[in-house]
């Protein structure tokens, strides 16, 4: 049986996988691929946890463990992570399909997650990368009960930094030092039942912040409205997965550019983060 995993071990598991793609993708597309995986891996690990729990719950009652209301997300039939595992041919193919129909089935909350990557190019992504890919992310189990929530998104901070190192000045576009992330955090001072606007949140790291600083208060962080917007589809795909991965279930954010089109659904009380928008010259 797979022990816990530590951060230490996660955060190895996580840089191999951009190691392992190397090579035909450059740095700075590795994240559309990375974080999709990670995602689809750890919904689908997740799944089996909630299934098992409702089949000794039910004496074995597979009808009953299946149900949807047992499930933070539905998996398709044939669209789970072990689907793609036993398919030996057109593995990109099978993926793209998998990530599509799994959105469809969870429509309000993961449409669009998986962003636009290219799975089917063999060009770009061969079955046999995709091979060692999906035998690298199946090395261990990524169920709540071996990597909790906490671990987890604290892999997926350092996952989005090592990114951002890769691709050196390019980080700007999503990437903000955590640093100047935290300040913000401490200069806001969010507390219980507020809610917090992110006007271009990038990969999300402003509004985890006033997740962590609830927490570091002793306050309740499901409490909080979080709110971003994000003009980049690959960057906005990773934020909102970031929020799923940090266990944050109340937030929203939008894809769109916020200067020219700014959402007209932001509440007029949020508090805002905006160390990550750009600074305009004086006229």
């Amino acid at each position: 049986m797979q022990a816990k995993l530590n951060l230490s071990q996660l955060e190895q598991y996580l840089s191999k996988a951009a190691w392992i793609l190397k090579g035909p993708i450059g740095a700075s597309d590795f994240k559309a691929d990375i974080f999709p995986m990670l995602f689809f891996k750890r919904i689908s690990d997740v799944y089996d946890e909630e299934y098992q729990s409702a089949l000794e719950e039910s004496d074995g009652d597979e009808e009953y463990a299946a149900l949807p209301e047992f499930h933070r997300f539905t998996i398709p039939e044939g669209c789970h992570w072990d689907d793609v595992r036993e398919t030996t041919s057109n593995i990109g193919l099978k993926i793209e399909t998998c990530l599509r129909e799994i959105e469809a089935a969870n429509q309000e909350h993961l449409y669009g997650i998986f962003g636009d990557a290219q799975w089917s190019n063999k060009e770009k992504l061969p079955d046999r990368l995709l091979t060692d890919l999906v035998e690298h992310f199946s090395q261990y189990t990524l169920s709540t009960k071996l990597v909790a929530r906490d671990m987890l998104g604290q892999a997926y901070e350092y996952l989005i930094k090592h990114f951002a190192d890769l691709t050196n000045r390019k980080a700007g576009e999503f990437y903000t030092p955590r640093s100047v992330v935290h300040l913000m955090g401490l200069i806001i001072d969010p507390h219980e039942r507020e809610s917090i606007y992110d006007p271009a949140c990038g990969t999300g790291g402003m509004l985890i912040e006033s997740v962590e600083h609830l927490k570091e208060a002793g306050e309740d962080f499901r409490t909080l409205k979080l709110y971003g917007q994000e003009k980049n589809l690959t960057s906005s795909s990773i934020a909102r997965m970031n929020m799923f991965l940090h266990g944050v279930e109340d937030f929203h954010v939008a894809r769109g550019d916020t200067l020219r089109s700014p959402p007209s659904s932001m509440p007029t009380a949020c508090r805002h983060m905006t160390a990550s928008l750009p600074i305009l010259p004086s006229p």
